[in-house]
């Protein structure tokens, strides 16, 4: 059956006078991809925070920090996935929990064994990521897949939007005071390289997230507080610990 025209103005018009203006802080956000088919993410894919995990035994446990090229990637649950309106529940309170700010890719269509010349096609969109971490000597997937640690936000800005995704100005706060601040082009693997990176394991499909990982700066967070993460182009989001 196939609407008239008339029908469809009349019910955009309908829609049009009901619909209600709601302040963006009066609103809780969700994550801006609902229900990815699973959340791909690069560890150590700075530099300094590389430098910085192999450093302190209270982030590396013992467990052999290495370059990403040699570990490689992981999975975390995609239970784990929350908005920043639904926050931060911290889990095993006796022991350290980090925050890691991240540029998260959004793949839109799929794609399996791509080349690096056709990856950047396959990219739908960017937001906000933290990638919420309690320390141990657990694996990796285990330690970051808890409910709640997978935050992204405050919305999903699509590609053809965002100038250059390998320069972007990015910063965490925590209570007001910086504690994380970088750009996009100190990643040691792009964007392109990890979609053809992840794509060699995995078929990647549509909503699908690819987390690219957190520079130097990474740190302890505790119920009460209040994380502000933005990125440039991205826009920005306040996350709350409890």
């Amino acid at each position: 059956m196939i609407a008239r025209l008339t029908d469809v103005r009349a019910a955009a018009e309908k829609l049009s006078k009901d619909a209600k203006i709601f302040a963006l802080a009066d609103c809780k956000l969700l994550s801006p991809v609902a229900n990815p088919g699973k959340i791909v993410a690069a560890p150590v894919n700075y530099k300094k925070h590389l430098e910085e995990a192999q450093a302190d035994p209270e982030l590396h446990h013992q467990n052999k920090i290495a370059e990403i090229q040699r570990v490689g990637l992981f999975l975390k649950a995609t239970s784990s996935l929350a908005g920043a309106g639904e926050g931060i529940e911290v889990r095993h309170a006796d022991r350290r929990t980090d925050h890691e700010i991240e540029l998260v890719a959004v793949i839109g269509s799929q794609c399996n064994k791509v080349k690096r010349e056709d990856a950047m096609k396959h990219i739908a969109g960017y937001c906000i990521g933290l990638d919420i971490t309690v320390r141990g000597p657990e694996e990796r997937s285990l330690r970051k897949s808890i409910d709640s640690y997978s935050v992204m936000g405050p919305y999903m800005v699509t590609a053809d939007s965002v100038r250059d995704p390998s320069n972007l100005d990015f910063e965490l706060t925590l209570n007001g005071e910086t504690r994380q601040k970088a750009n996009t082009r100190d990643l040691i693997i792009g964007i392109a390289d990890l979609t053809v990176f992840a794509s060699a394991y995995y078929t990647l499909m549509p909503g699908d997230l690819l987390m690219t990982g957190t520079p130097d700066g990474v740190g302890p967070i505790t119920p009460g507080d209040v994380i502000d993460a933005r990125i440039d182009q991205l826009g920005s989001m306040q996350v709350k610990v409890r």
